[in-house]
């Protein structure tokens, strides 16, 4: 029977020849007997001594090669990328030139010469180097340049050629894993989405199963936004291969830009069995049931994200608001507690944790939490607002008003603060002033009189605030 791969015994006769190899090659530093060492078993006792990290002795052996085969450029090129490797471009460099004189058809002269020129910074030189060979050289070879010139494009930061140097290798390569990999970030990265849809299109045309072709065309349209597109071709990219986890992931993301949820949880439910649980995936699924408003599923997505990911606080804030919706406050607090032990500094937590133990009645905690708010960011109008709205809910009326003349002397005169103060200057009693405030906030800012009602409905009641209101919508 015939096999292609080495078998255990094959294995074994390797690894014995290798040995017996160096074992030459310790007599022959040391002057004792040995059989005659030829070129190939030179290059593979480099080989192994540099893949060991043992560089003294690979550039010893390759010294001793290179005084026996003087004329062997594939030593050359060898010792050249030992020399890189210990930094000492110039040395390479001259022993690349000597190389290229004996073989000029060895890519590796190109690729090591390019490694040099990067290390040297001389991204000019690296990619004049590659351009030229690329016409030279044909099959893998080309291949090989093009990807390297794509690197140097990176290094150099000029993108939009990496994009191009990718294009070009498929249209020459269009099957390239590599080259398909890569082009779907470079898509990303230069927004080049139409050209990225005719490339992958006329790929698929000529090789209708490749799945990763479907794949980067249905992430140029969803960077269109053309989320229906984007879905028929991860559709196809997943029938070709059904293990194929990014292209659920992705699809999850379009159908949920689609506002169809029940889909999008259907695919992320086939990634997670396909591909490792991960944070964003639950995450995601919890998301939808949010939208769903089915807000104990959503929950018990979210803590499953929360255990992957313990440190995340954002998630804690997810859970806090899906039980919010359903007036749980206790619960909703237990979770925004967790989420300001992680991050303390954080605005929206502060408010909202205000805003739930103000449900609860537990007010003088609850404006600690506003306070906090301010200290975080003073120049926050919503921090500022929270903290009158708390003050006034919790009786403090006259606080509350100072605390917002102190808050227009910072943050100027906001809509929010125009309304607030007519409300709370009608509580004190001054009414007069409260209304003429009220006039001037309802001329400027008509759209937002809800601001009145979010702070205290009861100030309809007023027959003079009533009037006040109907004679200015006559006038509208």
């Amino acid at each position: 029977m015939n096999h292609d791969f080495p078998s255990f015994n094959e294995f074994n006769e390797d690894f014995e020849d290798l040995r017996d190899l160096l074992q030459q090659f310790e007599n022959l530093k040391e002057g004792r007997s040995h059989s005659f060492l030829d070129e190939d078993s030179f290059e593979q006792i480099i080989d192994y001594y540099d893949e060991h990290d043992e560089l003294n002795n690979a550039m010893q052996a390759v010294e001793i090669a290179i005084e026996q085969f003087p004329f062997s450029s594939a030593l050359l090129l060898k010792k050249s990328a030992l020399l890189i490797e210990t930094k000492k471009y110039r040395e390479a460099l001259q022993l690349l030139e000597k190389a290229a004189v004996l073989d000029s058809n060895d890519i590796n002269l190109y690729i090591l010469k390019t490694d040099v020129y990067l290390a040297m910074n001389q991204h000019e030189k690296a990619a004049k180097l590659l351009e030229e060979q690329i016409k030279v050289f044909d099959g893998e070879d080309r291949t090989d340049l093009l990807l390297e010139l794509a690197d140097v494009y990176d290094d150099w930061e000029e993108f939009e050629k990496v994009f191009d140097c990718l294009k070009m290798l498929l249209e020459f390569d269009p099957t390239n894993e590599e080259a398909l990999h890569k082009i779907c970030f470079w898509t990303e990265f230069t927004g080049r989405n139409e050209e990225s849809i005719r490339l992958h299109t006329s790929i698929i045309n000529e090789h209708p199963y490749n799945q990763l072709a479907w794949f980067n065309l249905g992430t140029a349209y969803q960077g269109l936004k053309l989320y229906e597109k984007a879905v028929d071709a991860y559709q196809y990219a997943v029938v070709i291969d059904e293990r194929f986890d990014y292209a659920y992931r992705n699809m999850g993301d379009a159908y949920i830009h689609l506002r169809k949820f029940n889909e999008a949880i259907e695919v992320l439910q086939k990634h997670l069995e396909v591909a490792k649980p991960e944070d964003v995936i639950y995450e995601a699924i919890g998301h939808c049931y949010e939208k769903m408003r089915k807000f104990t599923q959503a929950r018990y997505y979210y803590r499953k994200a929360s255990h992957l990911s313990p440190n995340d606080d954002k998630l804690y804030l997810k859970i806090a608001k899906a039980y919010m919706t359903e007036e749980n406050w206790e619960n909703a607090i237990k979770s925004l507690q967790t989420a300001i032990r992680l991050n303390k500094q954080n605005l929206e937590y502060n408010i909202t944790l205000g805003q739930c133990l103000l449900q609860i009645g537990s007010d003088k905690e609850a404006l600690v939490y506003f306070l906090n708010a301010v200290r975080i960011r003073p120049g926050s109008a919503a921090a500022w607002k929270e903290l009158i709205r708390g003050l006034y809910l919790v009786g403090h009326v006259e606080e509350a008003y100072a605390q917002l003349e102190i808050a227009e002397g910072k943050i100027g005169r906001k809509p929010v603060f125009l309304y607030y103060k007519a409300v709370i200057l009608i509580s004190m009693g001054r009414t007069k002033e409260g209304l003429i405030q009220l006039e001037t906030a309802l001329q400027l800012h008509p759209r937002q009189f809800k601001k009145v009602t979010e702070l205290d409905p009861s100030i309809l009641q007023h027959n003079s605030v009533v009037e006040l209101i109907a004679r200015y919508r006559r006038k509208r």
